[in-house]
């Protein structure tokens, strides 16, 4: 494989690796869709978004996408829009930087999971 094909490959792992990560977290108390998507013009996003009894929507994401000569990496946590949690966007002029930023923000995004939605269960009662 030549560089360009392995950089994609890698890619693709850190883009599973964040999707596998946010789409399996769990609450009892909320029901949940995995997401992925393309954002024109180069990047993805994925994540989970809960649905609240209250029929708010908690989204928890990470985006990875072709900036200018690197990569932008942003990831967090919102509330019908309103952010919980805000990881700041950073741009990674060489891929490697940005998958690494990539795992480390699905990890912070997903280990916020249980504490974020138990809050805002408890702003419901």
């Amino acid at each position: 494989m030549d560089g360009d094909s392995l950089a994609a490959a890698d890619l693709l792992a850190a883009l599973g690796r964040a999707a596998g990560m946010l789409s399996g977290l769990r609450h009892p108390f909320a029901r949940s869709r995995p997401f992925s998507y393309v954002v024109p013009p180069a990047g993805v996003r994925t994540g989970n978004a809960f649905m609240l009894p209250d029929g708010r929507e908690v989204t928890f994401a990470v985006l990875v996408a072709a900036s200018g000569d690197g990569f932008r990496v942003e990831g967090g946590v919102t509330v019908e829009d309103e952010p919980l949690l805000s990881l700041p966007a950073v741009h990674a002029p060489e891929l490697r930087r940005a998958l690494t930023l990539l795992d480390e923000y699905a990890a912070e995004v997903a280990g916020a999971a249980g504490r974020l939605l138990d809050g805002a269960l408890d702003e419901i009662v």
